[in-house]
């Protein structure tokens, strides 16, 4: 595989360099890395992203006015440390607190807690919440039960106008854990990808194979199957996301009253008849928009044939696996609060509507 880099080791860091070039608006910080609003967060909740570069434009595409506060990028697939997001936390401490919203991996989970623990040594109350929309499975060896997936972006767009309208911690979170139920997500692969540190394909794929329920980190998919048309591949997505019961599983939160982290009992939504929702049609990478569309028109089909209608939709390049081909699909059931605060205006790198 051909890239576009000068040294493997160095590619988070020259990425960084040239993206705060690009962007400078936007304030890029070395050793440790991370991204953040310039001039800081005042008297609001600051809301913080964060996770292994290969993904972008998620994270730090997103950081901005109406979006995310801060963002943290690991290497390439791996989990930022927890002094990034420590220093990350700090810079953008508005007094209000810190919302921290993390997809579902381990080392992302445990990093993003381990921060936490620092920031609220510093005084600061801060929340994490976590992401696991991935309809494809339960458990997997990169994870432990479902993946963080696409309706992470629609969570730190959502999260990061309630901030700018002045939502209190509490209720903040309240509303990250509401998107995340309300989301559900499935990819697919008709390539692998191949890190530039390792050189080598992420997993092995025949030239007329492709792989079902994918991540986003290189991992090969729950099934494989030979190669199907646009319209199949999307109905079987669309239609595994819109038919996936309501998933109980338990995640770690901070109790405030406690003062310690507690297990809880999460269960997701099931999409009925009626449900507006906001849609994602997402390329893993090196998919063209054009390919997008064909899947957004038979997705549209599948959807009304369910009884759901799609009332905002986002269509292209938003949340990656470096070079793969392949796409995703993101549904979150949209009611009059998170459809009000995703319409809000934003304006970031990889997003901007109402500015």
């Amino acid at each position: 595989m051909k890239k576009l880099i000068n040294n493997a080791e160095d590619v988070t860091l020259e990425q960084l360099k040239g993206f705060g070039l690009a962007h400078p608006e936007i304030e890029v910080h070395f050793d440790p890395n991370y991204v953040a609003v310039a001039g800081g967060v005042q008297n609001r909740v600051a809301v913080v992203s964060g996770g292994g570069a290969g993904h972008e434009p998620l994270h730090g595409g997103y950081v901005g006015m109406g979006m995310l506060d801060a963002a943290c990028p690991g290497q390439t697939f791996t989990s930022p440390t927890p002094d990034q997001m420590y220093e990350a936390g700090k810079a953008v401490n508005g007094g209000k607190g810190i919302l921290q919203i993390i997809k579902n991996y381990t080392g992302d989970v445990l990093n993003f807690r381990m921060a936490a623990d620092l920031l609220r040594d510093e005084g600061i109350d801060v929340r994490n919440v976590v992401i696991d929309d991935d309809v494809a499975l339960k458990d997997s060896l990169y994870t432990a039960g479902r993946r963080g997936l696409g309706t992470t972006v629609i969570a730190e767009k959502v999260c990061g106008a309630a901030s700018q309208e002045g939502y209190d911690l509490d209720r903040l979170e309240a509303l990250c854990k509401k998107v995340n139920i309300h989301g559900k997500s499935m990819g697919m692969a008709l390539t692998p990808c191949t890190t530039p540190q390792n050189g080598t394909p992420s997993f092995e794929l025949a030239e007329d194979e492709m792989e079902i329920g994918i991540g986003i980190h290189g991992e090969p998919g729950t099934e494989r199957m030979p190669i199907k048309s646009a319209d199949e591949i999307t109905e079987i997505l669309a239609t595994r996301i819109l038919e996936d019961g309501a998933y109980t599983r338990e995640l770690t939160e901070w109790d405030s009253e406690k003062g310690d982290w507690v297990d809880v009992e999460v269960k997701d939504i099931t999409f009925q008849s009626g449900d507006e929702v906001i849609a994602i049609v997402n390329s893993m990478g090196a998919t063209p928009i054009s390919e997008l569309y064909t899947v957004y028109a038979k997705l549209a089909e599948v959807a009304e044939k369910h009884g759901v209608k799609i009332v905002r939709k986002l269509i292209g390049h938003y949340i990656t696996s470096l070079e793969m081909a392949g796409v995703s699909i993101t549904l979150v059931k949209a009611d009059e609060e998170i459809l009000r605060l995703y319409d809000a205006p934003v304006n970031t790198p990889a997003l901007r509507w109402g500015v």
